[in-house]
């Protein structure tokens, strides 16, 4: 128990640092009034009603990137270690998760790169991968815990990039990755409860995980 306390710990800290890191940048760059302008060449209506793109979307774009990796990897990780098929379906999702964000990078002309498996530029989320690596491993009942975190933190970092921005793409792919990530969530803490275990939300509100649990699954647009 101390074990998996402390953990919760340093999943809190490690994303309250992540989120404080990301809210100076935006402040910083808010002040300057950058933005980020795209090439001439015509971007599809269907994809993005806007021709700017700011700071702050910027780098929404390449983290929710990564943490969409993250959770991919993790799963990936996960599921050769337990064999379990939830974990294999889950990743694939997570796959097309990957190229929603990284056809929207492609549309702005924003170069990225995607690190080998288990790796990852962003230091707080390579640090939660290498936490997620160490106590998946220890049972099965640890490594659904994992992803049941992965998907919690995934929807409210989601929901806070959303409430920022007004880039109606990102907006509506934002918006489907939530939708993913609330079936993802919903599957675990069946699998969960299934075991005999139970899941405290830790980065949603009770409220808001309650709404979420309780609800049927969804169609997504993904």
């Amino acid at each position: 128990m101390k074990n998996i306390n402390h953990f919760k710990l340093f999943i809190i800290f490690t994303v309250f640092a992540s989120v404080m890191l990301f809210i100076s940048c935006s402040e910083d760059h808010n002040n300057e009034e950058d933005s980020i302008p795209i090439l001439e060449e015509e971007v599809n209506e269907e994809t993005s009603s806007e021709t700017e793109l700011n700071q702050a979307d910027f780098e929404a774009l390449l983290f929710m990137l990564e943490e969409e990796k993250l959770a991919r990897d993790t799963y990936e990780y996960l599921g050769n270690i337990w064999a379990l098929n939830q974990f294999s379906n889950i990743k694939l999702s997570e796959e097309t998760h990957i190229n929603l964000v990284a056809n929207l990078l492609e549309v702005y002309k924003i170069d990225y790169n995607l690190l080998p498996a288990g790796e990852f530029q962003n230091q707080n989320l390579q640090e939660l991968y290498n936490q997620f690596a160490i106590h998946g491993k220890i049972d099965l009942a640890n490594a659904l815990q994992i992803g049941a975190t992965i998907e919690d933190l995934d929807i409210v970092d989601l929901e806070n990039f959303i409430n920022v921005t007004t880039n109606t793409a990102i907006i509506d792919v934002f918006e489907n990755l939530q939708c993913g990530s609330r079936n993802h969530l919903r599957s675990f803490i069946t699998s969960i409860e299934k075991s005999g275990g139970t899941y405290t939300p830790q980065f949603l509100t009770e409220n808001e995980y309650n709404l979420i649990i309780n609800s049927s699954g969804e169609q997504c647009k993904l």
